[in-house]
Protein backbone atom coordinates (compact mmCIF):
# COMPACT_ATOMS: atom_id res chain seq x y z
CA UNK A 1 0.00 0.00 0.00
CA UNK A 2 1.01 3.61 -0.52
CA UNK A 3 2.30 5.54 2.46
CA UNK A 4 -0.13 7.85 4.26
CA UNK A 5 -0.99 10.54 3.56
CA UNK A 6 0.53 11.05 0.08
CA UNK A 7 0.13 14.45 -1.60
CA UNK A 8 -2.45 14.91 -4.30
CA UNK A 9 0.08 14.75 -7.14
CA UNK A 10 1.16 11.31 -5.89
CA UNK A 11 -2.42 10.14 -6.11
CA UNK A 12 -2.70 11.58 -9.59
CA UNK A 13 0.51 9.83 -10.63
CA UNK A 14 -1.00 6.58 -9.39
CA UNK A 15 -4.21 7.27 -11.35
CA UNK A 16 -2.15 7.87 -14.51
CA UNK A 17 -0.07 4.74 -13.93
CA UNK A 18 -3.29 2.74 -13.48
CA UNK A 19 -4.63 4.05 -16.80
CA UNK A 20 -7.86 5.47 -15.39
CA UNK A 21 -10.38 7.28 -17.55
CA UNK A 22 -11.66 10.73 -16.67
CA UNK A 23 -15.04 9.25 -15.75
CA UNK A 24 -13.42 6.77 -13.35
CA UNK A 25 -11.33 9.51 -11.72
CA UNK A 26 -14.43 11.66 -11.28
CA UNK A 27 -16.22 8.77 -9.57
CA UNK A 28 -13.27 8.30 -7.22
CA UNK A 29 -13.26 12.05 -6.55
CA UNK A 30 -16.94 11.78 -5.63
CA UNK A 31 -15.88 9.54 -2.72
CA UNK A 32 -13.48 12.30 -1.59
CA UNK A 33 -12.49 15.39 -3.62
CA UNK A 34 -8.81 15.00 -2.79
CA UNK A 35 -8.82 11.36 -3.97
CA UNK A 36 -8.18 9.95 -0.50
CA UNK A 37 -9.79 6.73 -1.72
CA UNK A 38 -6.50 6.04 -3.53
CA UNK A 39 -4.50 6.07 -0.27
CA UNK A 40 -5.75 2.80 1.19
CA UNK A 41 -8.30 1.63 -1.34
CA UNK A 42 -10.64 -1.27 -0.87
CA UNK A 43 -11.85 -3.41 -3.74
CA UNK A 44 -15.50 -2.73 -2.97
CA UNK A 45 -14.93 1.02 -2.79
CA UNK A 46 -13.16 1.14 -6.15
CA UNK A 47 -15.72 -1.16 -7.73
CA UNK A 48 -18.22 1.67 -7.47
CA UNK A 49 -15.96 3.71 -9.79
CA UNK A 50 -16.31 1.13 -12.55
CA UNK A 51 -12.63 0.14 -12.65
CA UNK A 52 -11.63 -2.85 -14.71
CA UNK A 53 -9.62 -5.73 -13.31
CA UNK A 54 -6.26 -4.41 -14.57
CA UNK A 55 -6.79 -0.92 -13.16
CA UNK A 56 -7.97 -2.39 -9.86
CA UNK A 57 -4.83 -4.48 -9.53
CA UNK A 58 -2.54 -1.55 -10.38
CA UNK A 59 -4.17 0.54 -7.64
CA UNK A 60 -4.53 -2.16 -5.00
CA UNK A 61 -1.00 -3.42 -5.58
CA UNK A 62 0.91 -0.45 -7.03
CA UNK A 63 4.46 -0.70 -8.33
CA UNK A 64 5.97 1.59 -5.69
CA UNK A 65 9.38 1.73 -7.39
CA UNK A 66 7.84 2.97 -10.65
CA UNK A 67 5.60 5.39 -8.80
CA UNK A 68 8.59 6.85 -6.95
CA UNK A 69 10.47 7.13 -10.24
CA UNK A 70 7.48 8.97 -11.78
CA UNK A 71 7.44 11.46 -8.92
CA UNK A 72 11.21 11.97 -9.10
CA UNK A 73 11.00 12.65 -12.83
CA UNK A 74 8.17 15.15 -12.33
CA UNK A 75 10.26 17.06 -9.79
CA UNK A 76 13.41 16.96 -11.93
CA UNK A 77 11.75 17.90 -15.23
CA UNK A 78 9.35 20.54 -13.98
CA UNK A 79 6.49 18.73 -15.72
CA UNK A 80 2.98 19.14 -14.35
CA UNK A 81 0.09 16.77 -13.81
CA UNK A 82 -3.26 18.05 -15.03
CA UNK A 83 -6.29 16.06 -13.88
CA UNK A 84 -9.76 15.97 -15.40
CA UNK A 85 -11.25 16.90 -12.02
CA UNK A 86 -9.39 20.24 -12.05
CA UNK A 87 -10.89 23.42 -13.54
CA UNK A 88 -7.68 24.00 -15.55
CA UNK A 89 -8.28 20.80 -17.54
CA UNK A 90 -9.16 21.75 -21.16
CA UNK A 91 -12.94 21.91 -21.50
CA UNK A 92 -13.07 20.65 -25.09
CA UNK A 93 -11.05 17.57 -24.21
CA UNK A 94 -13.25 16.89 -21.19
CA UNK A 95 -16.29 16.98 -23.51
CA UNK A 96 -14.79 14.39 -25.87
CA UNK A 97 -15.98 10.75 -25.68
CA UNK A 98 -12.95 9.28 -23.88
CA UNK A 99 -10.80 11.90 -22.17
CA UNK A 100 -7.78 10.75 -20.15
CA UNK A 101 -7.94 11.12 -16.39
CA UNK A 102 -4.51 12.72 -16.16
CA UNK A 103 -2.19 14.53 -18.57
CA UNK A 104 1.56 15.01 -18.08
CA UNK A 105 2.47 18.47 -19.36
CA UNK A 106 5.82 20.04 -20.24
CA UNK A 107 5.27 23.73 -20.86
CA UNK A 108 2.25 25.87 -20.10
CA UNK A 109 -0.91 23.87 -19.27
CA UNK A 110 -3.04 26.96 -20.02
CA UNK A 111 -2.15 26.51 -23.71
CA UNK A 112 -4.37 23.42 -23.75
CA UNK A 113 -7.44 25.59 -23.16
CA UNK A 114 -6.70 28.03 -25.97
CA UNK A 115 -8.69 27.82 -29.25
CA UNK A 116 -7.02 25.03 -31.20
CA UNK A 117 -6.94 23.56 -34.68
CA UNK A 118 -5.42 20.12 -35.17
CA UNK A 119 -3.24 19.44 -38.22
CA UNK A 120 -2.23 15.92 -39.20
CA UNK A 121 -0.95 14.05 -42.23
CA UNK A 122 1.62 11.75 -43.73
CA UNK A 123 5.00 11.03 -42.15
CA UNK A 124 6.45 10.98 -45.67
CA UNK A 125 4.73 13.87 -47.43
CA UNK A 126 5.56 15.51 -50.71
CA UNK A 127 7.55 18.74 -50.68
CA UNK A 128 4.33 20.53 -51.56
CA UNK A 129 2.54 18.92 -48.63
CA UNK A 130 5.24 20.06 -46.21
CA UNK A 131 5.05 23.61 -47.56
CA UNK A 132 1.26 23.67 -47.40
CA UNK A 133 1.23 22.44 -43.79
CA UNK A 134 3.82 25.04 -42.80
CA UNK A 135 1.89 27.87 -44.49
CA UNK A 136 -1.48 26.83 -43.08
CA UNK A 137 -0.06 26.52 -39.56
CA UNK A 138 1.64 29.92 -39.76
CA UNK A 139 -1.60 31.47 -40.94
CA UNK A 140 -3.59 29.84 -38.13
CA UNK A 141 -1.02 31.08 -35.61
CA UNK A 142 -1.27 34.62 -36.96
CA UNK A 143 -5.04 34.31 -36.62
CA UNK A 144 -4.65 33.56 -32.92
CA UNK A 145 -5.14 29.80 -33.01
CA UNK A 146 -2.97 27.21 -31.32
CA UNK A 147 -1.87 24.46 -33.73
CA UNK A 148 -2.08 20.95 -32.29
CA UNK A 149 -0.36 17.90 -33.76
CA UNK A 150 1.54 14.75 -32.82
CA UNK A 151 5.27 15.64 -33.24
CA UNK A 152 5.68 12.92 -35.89
CA UNK A 153 7.98 13.45 -38.84
CA UNK A 154 6.42 14.94 -41.96
CA UNK A 155 3.20 16.95 -41.78
CA UNK A 156 3.17 17.06 -37.96
CA UNK A 157 6.66 18.54 -37.87
CA UNK A 158 5.88 21.09 -40.59
CA UNK A 159 2.72 22.13 -38.75
CA UNK A 160 4.55 22.69 -35.45
CA UNK A 161 7.34 24.55 -37.26
CA UNK A 162 4.87 26.74 -39.11
CA UNK A 163 3.12 27.81 -35.92
CA UNK A 164 6.42 28.56 -34.19
CA UNK A 165 7.69 30.54 -37.18
CA UNK A 166 4.71 32.87 -36.81
CA UNK A 167 5.29 33.26 -33.08
CA UNK A 168 2.21 31.27 -32.17
CA UNK A 169 1.75 28.52 -29.59
CA UNK A 170 1.60 24.88 -30.57
CA UNK A 171 0.76 21.65 -28.72
CA UNK A 172 2.43 18.29 -29.34
CA UNK A 173 0.66 15.16 -28.08
CA UNK A 174 2.89 12.10 -27.67
CA UNK A 175 2.18 8.38 -27.70
CA UNK A 176 4.88 7.69 -25.09
CA UNK A 177 6.22 9.09 -21.84
CA UNK A 178 7.50 12.67 -21.96
CA UNK A 179 10.95 11.47 -20.94
CA UNK A 180 11.16 9.54 -24.24
CA UNK A 181 10.57 12.12 -26.94
CA UNK A 182 9.57 10.32 -30.12
CA UNK A 183 10.78 10.49 -32.78
CA UNK A 184 14.23 11.28 -31.33
CA UNK A 185 14.97 13.54 -34.33
CA UNK A 186 12.40 15.98 -32.90
CA UNK A 187 13.87 16.40 -29.43
CA UNK A 188 15.00 19.95 -30.21
CA UNK A 189 11.59 20.77 -31.68
CA UNK A 190 9.89 19.39 -28.55
CA UNK A 191 11.96 21.73 -26.38
CA UNK A 192 10.93 24.69 -28.53
CA UNK A 193 7.28 23.65 -28.30
CA UNK A 194 7.48 23.36 -24.51
CA UNK A 195 8.87 26.90 -24.48
CA UNK A 196 5.97 28.28 -26.52
CA UNK A 197 3.08 25.93 -25.88
CA UNK A 198 2.99 22.45 -24.40
CA UNK A 199 4.14 18.88 -24.94
CA UNK A 200 1.63 16.47 -23.40
CA UNK A 201 0.97 12.78 -22.87
CA UNK A 202 -1.37 10.61 -20.85
CA UNK A 203 1.41 8.01 -20.53
CA UNK A 204 3.68 7.96 -17.45
CA UNK A 205 7.45 8.48 -17.76
CA UNK A 206 9.28 5.51 -19.19
CA UNK A 207 6.38 4.43 -21.40
CA UNK A 208 7.79 3.40 -24.82
CA UNK A 209 6.31 4.55 -28.15
CA UNK A 210 4.59 1.29 -29.10
CA UNK A 211 2.13 1.16 -32.01
CA UNK A 212 -0.96 0.63 -29.84
CA UNK A 213 -0.40 3.97 -28.10
CA UNK A 214 -0.78 6.14 -31.18
CA UNK A 215 -4.53 5.70 -31.73
CA UNK A 216 -4.90 6.65 -28.04
CA UNK A 217 -2.70 9.68 -28.67
CA UNK A 218 -4.81 10.59 -31.71
CA UNK A 219 -8.03 10.82 -29.70
CA UNK A 220 -6.40 13.51 -27.53
CA UNK A 221 -5.30 15.49 -30.58
CA UNK A 222 -8.86 15.33 -31.93
CA UNK A 223 -10.40 16.06 -28.53
CA UNK A 224 -8.37 19.20 -27.84
CA UNK A 225 -9.24 20.93 -31.12
CA UNK A 226 -12.34 22.54 -32.58
CA UNK A 227 -11.50 20.93 -35.90
CA UNK A 228 -8.94 18.69 -37.58
CA UNK A 229 -7.23 19.48 -40.90
CA UNK A 230 -5.78 16.56 -42.86
CA UNK A 231 -3.13 17.80 -45.30
CA UNK A 232 -1.82 14.65 -47.01
CA UNK A 233 -2.73 11.08 -46.07
CA UNK A 234 -2.65 7.69 -47.72
CA UNK A 235 -5.60 5.34 -47.39
CA UNK A 236 -5.71 3.49 -44.03
CA UNK A 237 -3.29 5.94 -42.38
CA UNK A 238 -3.13 7.11 -38.79
CA UNK A 239 -4.31 10.54 -39.91
CA UNK A 240 -7.62 9.03 -40.98
CA UNK A 241 -7.97 7.56 -37.48
CA UNK A 242 -7.55 11.05 -36.02
CA UNK A 243 -10.13 12.40 -38.47
CA UNK A 244 -12.58 9.63 -37.57
CA UNK A 245 -12.08 10.31 -33.85
CA UNK A 246 -12.66 14.03 -34.46
CA UNK A 247 -15.94 13.17 -36.15
CA UNK A 248 -16.97 10.91 -33.26
CA UNK A 249 -16.21 13.79 -30.88
CA UNK A 250 -18.53 16.03 -32.89
CA UNK A 251 -15.72 18.18 -34.26
CA UNK A 252 -15.31 19.42 -37.83
CA UNK A 253 -13.03 17.52 -40.20
CA UNK A 254 -11.28 19.28 -43.09
CA UNK A 255 -9.29 17.76 -45.92
CA UNK A 256 -7.10 19.26 -48.63
CA UNK A 257 -7.70 17.81 -52.10
CA UNK A 258 -4.76 16.80 -54.28
CA UNK A 259 -3.81 15.28 -57.58
CA UNK A 260 -5.48 12.00 -58.50
CA UNK A 261 -1.96 10.78 -59.31
CA UNK A 262 -0.70 11.44 -55.77
CA UNK A 263 -1.25 8.40 -53.50
CA UNK A 264 -1.05 10.73 -50.50
CA UNK A 265 -4.18 12.52 -51.71
CA UNK A 266 -6.30 9.37 -51.60
CA UNK A 267 -6.94 9.52 -47.88
CA UNK A 268 -8.06 13.15 -48.15
CA UNK A 269 -10.33 12.34 -51.09
CA UNK A 270 -11.81 9.47 -49.10
CA UNK A 271 -12.55 11.83 -46.20
CA UNK A 272 -14.19 14.34 -48.55
CA UNK A 273 -16.42 11.61 -49.98
CA UNK A 274 -17.40 10.75 -46.41
CA UNK A 275 -18.41 14.33 -45.64
CA UNK A 276 -15.22 16.14 -44.60
CA UNK A 277 -15.10 19.78 -45.64
CA UNK A 278 -12.94 20.42 -48.70
CA UNK A 279 -10.58 23.34 -48.05
CA UNK A 280 -8.36 25.22 -50.46
CA UNK A 281 -7.06 27.81 -48.02
CA UNK A 282 -6.78 28.25 -44.26
CA UNK A 283 -9.46 30.95 -44.31
CA UNK A 284 -11.96 28.28 -45.40
CA UNK A 285 -11.40 26.54 -42.06
CA UNK A 286 -12.07 29.62 -39.94
CA UNK A 287 -15.12 30.55 -41.99
CA UNK A 288 -16.56 27.08 -41.41
CA UNK A 289 -15.75 27.01 -37.69
CA UNK A 290 -16.97 30.57 -37.19
CA UNK A 291 -14.34 31.07 -34.52
CA UNK A 292 -14.69 34.47 -32.90
CA UNK A 293 -11.39 36.32 -33.01
CA UNK A 294 -10.59 39.98 -32.51
CA UNK A 295 -8.79 42.17 -35.01
CA UNK A 296 -6.00 42.63 -32.47
CA UNK A 297 -5.41 38.88 -32.40
CA UNK A 298 -5.65 38.56 -36.14
CA UNK A 299 -3.28 41.36 -37.07
CA UNK A 300 0.02 39.88 -38.25
CA UNK A 301 3.36 41.25 -37.02
CA UNK A 302 3.83 44.69 -38.46
CA UNK A 303 0.17 44.88 -39.45
CA UNK A 304 -1.75 46.87 -36.85
CA UNK A 305 -5.42 46.12 -36.30
CA UNK A 306 -7.87 48.32 -38.16
CA UNK A 307 -9.54 51.20 -36.39
CA UNK A 308 -12.85 51.85 -38.09
CA UNK A 309 -12.27 53.40 -41.49
CA UNK A 310 -8.56 54.05 -40.93
CA UNK A 311 -6.74 51.72 -43.32
CA UNK A 312 -2.97 51.67 -43.67
CA UNK A 313 -1.35 51.66 -47.11
CA UNK A 314 -1.24 47.89 -47.68
CA UNK A 315 -4.83 47.43 -46.58
CA UNK A 316 -5.91 50.17 -49.00
CA UNK A 317 -3.97 48.49 -51.82
CA UNK A 318 -5.67 45.20 -51.07
CA UNK A 319 -9.14 46.73 -50.79
CA UNK A 320 -8.63 48.63 -54.05
CA UNK A 321 -7.64 45.36 -55.74
CA UNK A 322 -10.90 43.74 -54.68
CA UNK A 323 -13.84 44.17 -57.01
CA UNK A 324 -17.46 43.43 -56.16
CA UNK A 325 -17.08 40.09 -57.95
CA UNK A 326 -15.41 37.42 -55.79
CA UNK A 327 -11.64 37.11 -56.28
CA UNK A 328 -9.23 34.40 -55.11
CA UNK A 329 -6.05 34.95 -53.12
CA UNK A 330 -4.00 34.05 -56.22
CA UNK A 331 -5.78 36.79 -58.16
CA UNK A 332 -5.07 39.29 -55.40
CA UNK A 333 -1.40 38.30 -55.36
CA UNK A 334 -1.23 39.17 -59.07
CA UNK A 335 -3.06 42.46 -58.57
CA UNK A 336 -1.17 43.67 -55.48
CA UNK A 337 2.25 42.01 -55.41
CA UNK A 338 1.67 41.11 -51.74
CA UNK A 339 2.50 37.61 -50.52
CA UNK A 340 -0.18 35.01 -49.81
CA UNK A 341 0.25 34.92 -46.02
CA UNK A 342 -0.08 38.71 -45.71
CA UNK A 343 -3.15 38.75 -47.95
CA UNK A 344 -4.84 35.90 -46.06
CA UNK A 345 -4.27 37.58 -42.69
CA UNK A 346 -5.38 41.00 -43.96
CA UNK A 347 -8.51 39.58 -45.59
CA UNK A 348 -9.67 38.09 -42.32
CA UNK A 349 -9.16 41.42 -40.53
CA UNK A 350 -11.04 43.23 -43.32
CA UNK A 351 -13.84 40.68 -43.04
CA UNK A 352 -14.20 41.20 -39.28
CA UNK A 353 -14.28 44.96 -39.81
CA UNK A 354 -17.05 44.60 -42.40
CA UNK A 355 -15.01 45.66 -45.44
CA UNK A 356 -15.12 42.36 -47.33
CA UNK A 357 -17.34 39.30 -47.61
CA UNK A 358 -16.11 35.69 -47.92
CA UNK A 359 -17.29 33.30 -50.61
CA UNK A 360 -16.84 29.53 -51.07
CA UNK A 361 -13.47 28.40 -52.35
CA UNK A 362 -11.46 30.99 -50.43
CA UNK A 363 -12.68 33.95 -52.51
CA UNK A 364 -13.55 37.46 -51.31
CA UNK A 365 -15.32 40.56 -52.59
CA UNK A 366 -15.79 44.11 -51.35
CA UNK A 367 -18.89 44.90 -49.35
CA UNK A 368 -21.22 47.47 -50.84
CA UNK A 369 -20.26 50.98 -49.78
CA UNK A 370 -16.61 50.07 -49.08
Amino acid sequence: MIGSPPPLHRRLALAARAGLTAQQLERIAALAPDLRALDRPTKSELATAGLGRGALERILQPDLARLSADLAWLEQSGAKLLASIEPEYPALLRESPDPPAVLYVLGDPATLSEPQIAMVGSRNPTAGGRDTAHRFAAWFAQAGLCVTSGLALGIDTSSHEGALSAGGPTVAVLGCGLDRIYPPQNQSLARRIAGNGAVVSEFPPGTPPVAAHFPQRNRIIAGLAAGTVVVEAASASGSLITARLAGIAGREVFALPGSIHNPLARGCHELIRQGAKLVEGPQDVLCELKISLTSQILAAPGQPALDGSKLDKEYKILLDALAFEPASVDTLIERTGLNSESIASMLLVLELDGHVAPYPGGRYSRMAGQ
